[in-house]
């Protein structure tokens, strides 16, 4: 049997040729200091009285800031009051819900839209469709399309007005993913735009038609939207770096 302090230096010299990309010192896995592994001949112990976690460098490289919230721009109460104002706007701009059509963009959005036919049905007695539009794959910056623009699946409308509703209006390149599928499904009769919050910052030419709350904001700065549904909570704030 070997002495212990041959064990130990075998036992590390063994455990640094099997990883290489180990800092020197900065112990197995990054997490430990060199102090608080001891080695044998079955590769490394840990002792637990010196944990310090030093993560490697490698880390660091993907390492994004921590976001905070810095204000509050609407409740719960405030949402459901823009709700219920989009709901009558809409109503009054189409007299009525004959042939519209509430096509939610994925995720929030299709809530959105669920809410806005709710409130529609108690203020109308009846409620439109609503289909949930996944706009992900009409992207400008999806690869592989070769210029091909499918059909969404289920989606019907033809002769309708469609009513796209989303969380956050900003760039408007999902709004503009939103629209190129509903023009791949058919000849719609009108595409109309509703977004809780619009940040500006347009990177294209479009205007919503109906708007909860025109927020101003900071390029750096970020509009956090949570409803119950997805979130657990209802609230909009906006959300910057530490």
């Amino acid at each position: 049997m070997l002495p212990l302090n041959q064990s130990r230096e075998i036992g590390k010299e063994s455990y640094n040729k099997r990883n290489p990309d180990r800092l020197p010192g900065s112990g197995p896995r990054g997490c430990l200091s060199h102090e608080a592994a001891v080695f044998c001949d079955h590769g490394p112990l840990f002792r637990s009285r010196a944990r310090v976690f030093r993560p490697p460098c490698k880390i660091s490289k993907g390492w994004m800031p921590r976001m905070q919230r810095k204000a509050q721009i609407m409740d719960g109460s405030g949402m459901q009051r823009s709700i219920t104002r989009m709901s009558h706007e809409v109503l009054e701009r189409n007299k009525g819900l004959q042939g519209v059509l509430l096509a939610g963009v994925q995720t929030r959005g299709a809530n959105l839209a669920q809410r806005l036919a709710d409130r529609m049905f108690e203020i109308e007695g009846s409620r439109p469709e609503v289909f949930t539009l996944d706009a992900r794959p009409y992207r400008d910056d999806v690869k592989g399309t070769n210029g091909t623009r499918p059909p969404v699946p289920g989606l019907d409308v033809l002769d309708k007005v469609v009513v796209l509703v989303d969380d956050v209006l900003y760039t408007g390149r999902t709004v503009r993913a939103a629209m190129d599928a509903v023009m791949a499904s058919g000849r719609a009769r009108m595409i109309q735009l509703a977004v809780l919050i619009d940040r500006g910052h347009r990177e294209l030419p479009i205007r919503p038609d109906f708007v909860g709350k025109n927020v101003p904001t900071a390029r750096e700065e970020m509009i956090s939207v949570h409803l119950r549904e997805v979130d657990g909570e209802d609230g909009v704030w906006i959300v910057g770096r530490n």
